[in-house]
C-alpha cells in the first residue's frame, strides 16, 4: 500500500467539500469506485473510506459541530 497515495487521494477528496464528501462516503459503501480514485488498488480504496470516515465521524452525519 502506498500511503502518499492514500493521503493525496484522502486530501482531494476532502477539498470537495462536506457534502460531497458524505455523498461519497455513501457511494464508496455501496461498493462504487469514485473516478478520484479509480488508480488505487483495493486495499488502498479501503484504506481511503476508512479515513474519511475517521475525518467526518465529528460530523455524525451532518456538516455542523
Amino acid at each position: 500500500m502506498d500511503k502518499r497515495r492514500i493521503d493525496d487521494s484522502v486530501e482531494l477528496l476532502c477539498q470537495k467539500g462536506c457534502k460531497a464528501l458524505w455523498a461519497d462516503i455513501d457511494l464508496m459503501d455501496r461498493g462504487h469506485v469514485l473516478p478520484e480514485l479509480a488508480d488505487l488498488e483495493p486495499e488502498e480504496r479501503a484504506e481511503v473510506l476508512r479515513e474519511i470516515k475517521s475525518i467526518m465521524a465529528v460530523y455524525k452525519g451532518s456538516c455542523s459541530l
